[in-house]
């Protein structure tokens, strides 16, 4: 195969992965070209951390900035009908699953020279940057909507990160970094093509969690798509490795509130279709214009998988439903399992299959207003 390569989807223009870059010379979003997957006896399994699948990324990263994220525990419950297995990526050390990108990311950019990055977060990806740049010894700077979860804000200023606060809707966070990336790298988890390169580690983890079988479905919270995107190139090169002899089918629950990629899948286009945007509780899949809107229509699609979109009232019952079962999670989250329900009414997943739900951040991160909801 040709040397790992930066692309632009839309026009397939190639660039170095030696030169950092957030995004193309004309502003689109990158991905990186198509890797060969690994085996079984590829994985390091003497390393406790998702690095043991290091030698699926494009390129050798010889000192990470790790703190033994991944290998989260996938744990079995009682559905109604249904044995889903929840992926609790609450595990990872700042509490979600963004730090399987991040540690790949900030790791890859501090090998090329990076030491100063910007991030813009509505909670988790900003909290997870903050980490790990204090842990690389990275100076980080975050963009944050004003409305952000006091909890996410402290961990975020526990970590030494400058943290601005901004006013308006959550893409606003995101055009005030751009403005800023002149000064400072704008490592982006939604931009930057290595934080995807993390977060396939769901699917190389999800398959070693099975005894080296992919699952018939997994299904998970998507606002930019950086777990769905993540679990798709990850099945993918799965695939072509020989791995696997089918992709799992993916599934992306969104808030009906503010669920743009299950407007545009329903009406069967890979094009932004209008539907009205509210304020949600799952805050952390807010997005309103996810800049990956094509590429994971396609995945859905590629996947036989599916779109959901839960109203308000059905992630506060699977947030209490969850919590009936021991698991405290944030509303986010409760999204993926209310379309659990969703899903098996409309016959597309079964009883019979293996099921996977990613459960992407803990409740103690959002712990008044579930007390708030849970009382309610």
């Amino acid at each position: 195969m040709p040397s790992p390569s930066y692309i632009d989807p839309l026009n397939g223009k190639l660039y170095p992965l030696d030169v950092p870059r957030w995004c193309s010379d004309e502003g689109k979003p990158l991905l990186v070209t198509a890797l060969p997957g690994i085996s079984r006896d590829e994985v390091d399994r003497g390393t406790r951390s998702l690095w043991r699948y290091r030698a699926a990324l494009p390129v050798e990263i010889k000192q990470p900035i790790t703190m033994g994220e991944g290998c989260t525990p996938a744990v079995e419950k009682a559905w109604g009908d249904l044995r889903p297995h929840f992926k609790l990526e609450w595990f990872n050390p700042t509490a979600s699953f963004k730090d399987r990108g991040t540690t790949v990311m900030l790791s890859f950019l501090r090998q090329l020279g990076v030491d100063a990055v910007l991030e813009d977060s509505s909670g988790n990806g900003g909290a997870s940057v903050s980490a790990y740049g204090a842990a690389g010894g990275m100076r980080v700077r975050i963009l944050a909507p004003a409305t952000t979860s006091p909890m996410k804000v402290a961990q975020m200023h526990a970590f030494g990160a400058e943290v601005q606060l901004v006013e308006g809707p959550r893409e606003e966070s995101e055009a005030e970094a751009i403005r800023q990336s002149k000064q400072i790298f704008y490592s982006s988890h939604n931009w930057q093509p290595f934080f995807l390169q993390g977060t396939k580690s769901l699917a190389y983890e999800i398959w070693e969690d099975f005894g080296f079988t992919a699952p018939d479905n997994v299904i998970m919270p998507v606002g930019a798509g950086s777990s769905l995107l993540g679990c798709y190139i990850g099945f993918k090169e799965l695939l072509a490795a020989g791995q696997i002899a089918r992709l799992p089918r993916l599934f992306a629950a969104q808030p009906l509130n503010c669920s743009p990629v299950d407007a545009s899948f329903a009406a069967g286009v890979d094009t932004p279709v209008d539907r009205a945007v509210r304020k949600t509780i799952a805050e952390g899949t807010a997005i309103k214009h996810p800049l990956r809107l094509k590429q994971m229509i396609a995945a859905l699609k590629e996947s036989g998988g599916g779109t959901v979109a839960i109203p308000e009232d059905g992630i506060v019952a699977a947030l209490k439903r969850l919590a009936r079962t021991g698991l405290f999670v944030e509303p986010t989250s409760a999204s993926a399992a209310a379309a659990l329900d969703v899903l098996e009414e409309r016959g597309a997943i079964r009883p019979a299959e293996r099921t996977v739900v990613i459960i992407s951040g803990t409740g103690i991160k959002a712990a008044g207003l579930i007390t708030e909801l849970l009382s309610s």
